[in-house]
């Protein structure tokens, strides 16, 4: 019986794809051990996204030949896609696996090892949560200048609805509660499908409905999907958690014409308002890309007023990183790692601004709803902690009969650690 170890790099669709080889290799009798363990096979689902994501392929790669220098390495995902097979094998791993391969992870090992196992017992890496990631979509048809995703991915290819909800009424009945719905370009869930009248505000609606599910958040929305008809329906569902991530990525209308987005400042400020008159004191998250090429210290200076002007609870910064084979690659105007690393540092100490005023916001008296998941340990003691239906994280003492799976409400108190907050006066919902 062989051992497998998965790590997994990048996005939310990889996770899910990652926890999808778990199940099919433990179907097929491999046992899952953690990562840092000793392993028969180490899959690393890997990311491509930006040159730093190759690097920790290459390096999780390396860290996997060093845990065990007989064991099968197997690269898997993304870094292959773009790179090709041949740029892999022999040098970093023994197998590569294309995205569109990974369902069958299960029947190349198997072929490569000549044998399927028995069925055992599983020892899953995966920590017991009660919030699962949901793959709706992959691929994606908007090719910004500065993405290689669509070329790694493909063009949009949407899941159907039914399968969807049969896969969530399945892991309630594992004692999961809350369902994250993502996808490379979530957005354009149905658009593949269009005689079929799906889309993403009707996926929503649906999964709202199946028994057991007791919350939803959607994964990274764009600008263009957030009209008064999307909002008032997401609006009318209960379960849904008013948690929007709202990708921007520049601050600066004549940069986002380049990167080939498309909208504009004025439309996405729109967007948030809706979200903001719909849901009070909703969570409203962002990307930026800075130093994108030809970017000047206008453009920046405008991205940073706009950034001032959303005052987002949190910005997820990124500094350009070149890829062969897109557009912006291309371009002239390309800067320098130190105007990057400066232009994203001030956006870093904004982030960590904008985000302390939000959780200041909350500290109001009033009770906020909690979905206990997991004990961590916390200045030498031990909590429970979660997300409130905000995504601000909070712990509760362990030992206070909160268990994992619980919905809790309680005030937003005191900063523990980190970004996690003390919640007081907890009563189980």
């Amino acid at each position: 019986m062989k051992k497998v170890a998965i790590h997994t790099l990048g996005c939310k669709v990889n996770t899910y794809e990652s926890d999808m080889m778990r199940k099919k290799l433990s179907e097929n009798g491999y046992i899952i051990v953690p990562f840092d363990q000793k392993a028969d096979v180490y899959i690393i689902n890997t990311c491509s996204v930006t040159n730093i994501a190759d690097r920790k392929t290459r390096q999780f790669l390396s860290r996997a030949r060093e845990k065990n220098p007989e064991a099968l390495i197997v690269a898997a995902g993304c870094y292959v896609d773009t790179r090709g097979t041949e740029d892999i094998l022999g040098k970093n791993a023994d197998i590569a696996v294309l995205n569109k391969e990974k369902e069958e992870i299960a029947d190349i090992l198997n072929n490569y090892f000549k044998e399927s196992s028995p069925s055992c017992e599983v020892k899953d890496e995966a920590p017991s949560h009660t919030r699962r990631i949901i793959k709706c979509q992959d691929g994606c048809n908007m090719f910004c200048s500065y993405c290689i995703i669509p070329f790694a991915r493909g063009r949009i290819k949407s899941r159907r609805t039914a399968d969807i909800c049969d896969e969530i009424r399945s892991l309630v009945s594992e004692g999961y509660r809350e369902f994250v719905l993502t996808g490379i370009h979530v957005c354009s869930y149905g658009l593949d499908r269009p005689d079929e009248k799906e889309d993403l505000l009707s996926l929503v609606r649906e999964v709202s409905k199946t028994e057991g599910v007791k919350r939803i958040r959607l994964g990274s929305l764009e600008p263009g999907i957030v009209t008064p008809e999307f909002v008032s329906g997401l609006k009318d569902i209960g379960s849904l958690c008013p948690h929007f991530h709202l990708s921007l990525q520049s601050g600066s209308d004549s940069v986002l014409r380049r990167m080939n987005r498309h909208y504009d400042t004025k439309q996405y400020m729109q967007g948030v308002e809706l979200l903001r008159k719909a849901f009070d004191k909703c969570a409203v998250t962002t990307d930026i890309i800075t130093g994108f090429p030809g970017e000047t210290e206008q453009e920046f200076l405008e991205t940073v007023e706009f950034v001032k002007k959303i005052r987002f609870y949190e910005t997820h910064i990124f500094k350009y990183s070149r890829r062969k084979g897109t557009n912006a690659d291309r371009m002239e105007g390309q800067l320098t790692e130190k105007i990057k690393a400066a232009r994203s540092a001030e956006l870093l100490e904004l982030n960590k601004e904008n985000k302390r005023n939000f959780i200041e916001s909350f500290r109001d008296g009033k009770r906020y709803e909690l979905l206990a998941e997991e004990t961590a340990g916390i200045r030498g003691k031990e909590y429970l902690t979660g997300y409130t239906r905000e995504y601000i994280r909070c712990a509760v003492p362990a030992g206070c009969g909160v268990k994992p799976g619980d919905i809790v409400t309680g005030t937003i108190g005191e900063e523990l650690e980190g970004e996690t907050v003390l919640m007081n006066d907890v009563s189980v919902v």
